[in-house]
């Protein structure tokens, strides 16, 4: 049994998943309707699998001209359309494919944030190069600013290894990576869950404060729940989706359930039901649950899966079992906007969490201003 456990990496995780069933805010319903909010984080790579330049094209390409149609379609309880998070991978820069992203951003269907792939890495290049990955991005209207004018963004890992999680010290690099992204302008790290991968930490379901020593390897482990009138404002915060053992419709063996979307794995009712069940909240603001789901969208047999039949599933189960305005209310999110509630819910605001989507960090300029989206 020990065995079965470590070839899956359960033993890493599954004590916190009891503890995260227990817990009585969980099933809390605050007598009224819960506000769904949810944010699709992709980790979006033209160039996946060593395609070409032209190739890598074609796939942005297909984003720009068929996401609309498909976004169009929806609409949340605030009048947005789904807003897709693209982490695209500063290593994999290109003009050409952040203009095509740059107009999904201006017609409010989504943002644009650091993906990074690295090995053998060391701080201070790594240092060197989030500054010109940053800078690139920015000429193209995209990331955030604060209110001094510092760029800021949110972070995506490539191969879940954020802090050097591997043992053998692969994809990464650099031990004191979590303090490094703070001070770089990073105010989230949307990496997890990435079970069955050995990178998983042991906390589950939760949005949390990195704590303990930062600069030591796999630093995300320790960490302490962002919770109602608990700021820290000298850290990233640690934004994980629903991860979950889930049962699978027609067999008895259930399935990890760790909110990837796949083409051979796509949203599914029963699949939507894990991810809201798990609600993920700010302690003390149960009624808000963040739903953060992710992908790998760029490749065509994903793309099509999620601009087409797997896209429409996903997006009419959303709107219409959890945007029926008495248990549920739907806000589709940014990985920015979903921060930015975050932090309202930590700061002790109440009410609709739609009104915070620029509580803290604002549109990127390449964005139009919430306001101007409904």
């Amino acid at each position: 049994m020990l065995e079965a456990l470590r070839a899956r990496n359960l033993h890493l995780w599954l004590g916190d998943y009891a503890r995260h069933l227990l817990d009585p805010e969980r099933r809390s319903t605050q007598g009224g309707p819960r506000h769904v909010l949810f944010a699709f984080c992709d980790h979006f790579e033209p160039l996946w699998g060593g395609a070409s330049a032209a190739e890598g094209d074609a796939r942005v390409r297909a984003w720009e001209s068929r996401y609309p149609l498909l976004a169009n379609r929806y609409t949340d309880a605030d009048g947005y359309h789904p807003r897709h998070s693209f982490f695209f991978p500063g290593e994999q820069y290109s003009a050409v494919f952040l203009d095509r992203l740059a107009a999904l951003t201006r017609a409010g269907l989504g943002e644009v944030e650091l993906h990074l792939h690295h090995d053998q890495d060391n701080a201070a290049n790594l240092r060197i190069d989030i500054a010109r990955y940053l800078a690139a991005y920015a000429q193209h209207g995209l990331l955030s600013r604060d209110a001094d004018g510092r760029l800021r963004y949110g972070f995506i890992h490539g191969n879940w290894c954020l802090a050097n999680a591997r043992s053998d010290g692969r994809w990464c690099g650099v031990d004191e990576e979590v303090p490094l992204l703070f001070d770089t302008g990073c105010y989230a790290d949307y990496t997890f869950p990435s079970a069955p991968d050995a990178s998983q930490p042991g906390r589950v379901n939760q949005i949390y404060w990195p704590t303990g020593n930062l600069l030591r390897r796999r630093s995300y482990e320790g960490g302490e729940r962002a919770r109602v009138g608990n700021l820290k404002s000298d850290r990233i915060l640690m934004i994980e989706g629903p991860l979950s053992v889930a049962r699978r419709p027609g067999r008895l063996v259930p399935r990890i359930e760790s909110a990837a979307v796949t083409a051979h794995d796509p949203a599914s009712r029963a699949r939507v039901r894990s991810w809201v069940r798990q609600a993920i909240h700010v302690m003390g603001r149960p009624e808000w649950i963040f739903v953060k789901v992710h992908t790998h969208g760029a490749p065509e047999a994903q793309a099509e899966s999620l601009l087409g039949a797997g896209g429409d599933a996903l997006h009419r189960e959303l709107t219409t079992r959890y945007n029926d305005g008495r248990k549920f209310i739907l806000h589709y999110v940014t990985a920015r906007e979903m921060f930015n509630i975050a932090r309202a819910a930590i700061d002790g605001k109440t009410g609709e969490p739609g009104s915070y989507r620029d509580y803290v960090l604002q549109p990127p300029p390449a964005a139009p201003r919430s306001s101007s989206c409904q």
